[in-house]
């Protein structure tokens, strides 16, 4: 019997080759994006369901889980996909887009969640996947508001698991590393004010260093693979992480701790 992935945040990126890779490994996929009306490629793909989900909007959460569910008839994993990514000097920030952060990566995540955990609970089986990054455990400079969700989503994912494993169920960190997709293009927002003069010097050599970061970024087959091992590999492993910046990144934090990665930063940067 196939099993059945729902996915938000499939329109493109990470979500869309997932969504490929597991349709085309079997599996039933519920490819869930704000706007289904204009995706050409996987409403085309054999066994998978391309819905509207917003993950600011509780009514489209809701209709996207019951109606995946009255299509394949059930829900076998959750991955939490969908992000947005604000960076700039926090003093910048107009209080709207600081709540539009952790809106769409904390409390949508947390909805998302809480709408396909009554399933899971009700089978004694489900696996969540959360899509945090490399940044949900070390940060960059400029990105206080993007880091702090993510390194939310690690506290969620860590604590969750203790209640859905009452159950039978499963929670998974996937930690990816700079990966080439339109992120930038699409879920990026850089937010920066001039007359703020103390920051514009840091604000210059960030934005000035940023494409060096994503010069050898990972592909997105590469998050999508590791998403299938979190998934399949029966294991009770909680972090999984994509991409050789994010293990190299990790080694040396476990190794070094946090003062190494500031101080390699400030060098990197150049501040």
């Amino acid at each position: 019997m196939r099993k059945t992935i729902f996915i938000t945040g499939a329109s493109t990126g990470i979500g869309k080759e997932t969504a490929k890779f597991f349709q085309s490994k079997g599996w039933n996929v519920v490819a869930t994006m704000r706007n289904p009306e204009q995706e050409t490629a996987l409403k085309y793909l054999d066994n998978v369901f391309v819905t509207k989900l917003d993950v600011l909007n509780l009514d489209s959460i809701n209709q996207a889980v019951t109606e995946s569910i009255r299509k394949f008839g059930g829900i076998d994993v959750l991955v939490n996909n969908a992000g947005y990514g604000a960076y700039g000097p926090l003093e910048s920030f107009p209080r709207e887009k600081i709540l539009r952060q952790f809106n769409t990566n904390v409390i949508g995540l947390l909805d998302v969640t809480r709408a396909v955990l009554p399933h899971f609970r009700a089978n004694r089986k489900g696996i969540i996947i959360n899509i945090s990054s490399m940044g949900g455990r070390i940060t960059f400079p400029l990105g206080s508001l993007y880091h702090g969700t993510k390194f939310a989503v690690e506290g969620i994912s860590e604590s969750l698991r203790y209640e859905v494993e009452e159950f039978g169920g499963r929670v998974k960190i996937v930690e990816p590393g700079a990966i080439n997709t339109d992120f930038a293009g699409r879920s990026f927002d850089f937010h920066n004010d001039e007359k703020l003069e103390a920051y514009q010097n840091i604000v210059s050599k960030i934005l000035s260093t940023f494409p060096k970061m994503l010069k050898n970024a990972s592909q997105t087959n590469v998050v999508s693979k590791v998403i299938y091992k979190a998934v399949t590999d029966r294991s009770n492993q909680l972090r999984y992480m994509a991409g050789k910046d994010a293990k190299l990144f990790n080694l040396f934090n476990n190794f070094f701790g946090h003062n190494f990665i500031y101080k390699l930063n400030k060098r990197f940067f150049n501040l």
